[in-house]
């Protein structure tokens, strides 16, 4: 199974980025073989009602997306949190994949969020993109779930060092161990096969 833990922060180093290291390696740990993270530092995304992205002519950034994304079994979102909601870059590039020449990345997925904030926020940008991801689903009319389970990574900067280490709480640890364990979880149960294989 394909792991892709996308880093949804336009900012260079930022903390979103540190948490999707983290996660990458309590994956590992918990024996996923197969993960890859994408960040959105170079993010080019047009926007909605000036320009459509052009599945045959896309930038770098955009085909590595798109790549990442389309063979992910389970996708992993790492979430800023801006006055309190999700970045406009992640809002705009979720709008501009859901037409019909990118519904397929909508399909046999298993989506999780992780809500990243410096001080004790995270939780609205997860239930937003919740919200989002799964009218996305529908509207496309495909067939894939988003995880009910969140993480909300609170004084991120505390918690984890520059390069996504942790620097030693047991209660942020274990609250990524248990979410990894779940997501891992569902995915397994939705495609029917053992999820770490």
């Amino acid at each position: 199974m394909k792991v892709a833990v996308i880093s949804t922060s336009p900012r260079k180093n930022s903390n979103s980025l540190k948490v999707a290291n983290y996660i990458k390696d309590v994956l590992a740990e918990q024996g996923a073989k197969e993960v890859e993270v994408f960040s959105f530092e170079e993010v080019d995304i047009p926007m909605l009602g000036r320009a459509s992205l052009n599945k045959a002519n896309l930038t770098p950034f955009q085909k590595e997306l798109y790549t990442t994304w389309n063979e992910a079994d389970l996708i992993i979102f790492t979430l800023p949190e801006y006055n309190w909601t999700l970045s406009g870059e992640l809002v705009n590039t979720m709008h501009q994949l859901g037409s019909k020449d990118f519904a397929h990345l909508f399909d046999g997925k298993v989506f999780a969020m992780v809500g990243v904030s410096a001080g004790r926020g995270g939780r609205t940008p997860c239930l937003d993109m919740i919200t989002l991801t799964n009218k996305l689903i529908s509207f496309l009319n495909q067939y894939s779930i988003v995880s009910p389970k969140i993480f909300e990574s609170h004084d991120t900067g505390i918690n984890l060092d520059q390069d996504g280490r942790s620097t030693g709480n047991p209660v942020y640890e274990k609250g990524v161990k248990d979410f990894v364990d779940y997501t891992l979880k569902v995915a397994w149960k939705w495609h029917g096969e053992p999820c770490l294989a």
